[in-house]
């Protein structure tokens, strides 16, 4: 199904070099493409509409030029850690709620397993967590493929 398939990390806006280092180590066991993978907190993406019903709107949304600046600034450090971006890793942006945009990047590349970071300790970690809900528990509850979580341990 999809044993040989990329790894997916799902990289947040400030990764831990311990997310980042295991998302490297699995992909390079595997022998896979590691894809890290950001989403754009403040996009939002319109799902699958028939095309006489679209009115402008898309799957593939205008660029966001706030959001530039943090996957500018998350590539700089994938780069510090991973080295030039290329047959071993790429870097992508997505867009949308973060666990769908992750599940459908993970369709479309018929990724093996994903990879995700725990959640952060704290008061506005929780609360974050009590609005938006954990990204890890959504792609642990909804995946057909292995997802691994990596707990937070920095500040």
């Amino acid at each position: 199904m999809w044993a040989g398939g990329p790894v997916v990390l799902g990289v947040p806006w400030q990764p831990t070099d311990l997310l980042i280092r295991a998302g490297e180590d699995l992909a390079a066991i595997l022998g896979v493409h590691l894809i890290c993978a950001f989403v754009d907190p403040a996009s939002y993406l319109t799902e699958w509409e028939p095309t006489t019903s679209r009115v402008g709107a898309s799957l593939d949304p205008a660029p966001n030029r706030e959001t530039e600046f943090p996957a500018s600034e998350i590539l700089d450090r994938l780069r510090n850690i991973l080295g030039p971006p290329g047959q071993e890793w790429t870097f992508r942006v997505l867009n949308g709620e973060v666990s769908q945009a992750l599940t459908r990047l993970a369709e479309s590349t018929d990724a093996s397993m994903l990879i995700v970071g725990g959640q952060r300790p704290g008061n506005l970690a929780g609360m974050t967590r009590l609005l938006e809900g954990s990204v890890s528990i959504s792609l642990t509850r909804s995946q057909p493929r292995p997802v691994m979580v990596i707990p937070h341990l920095g500040p």
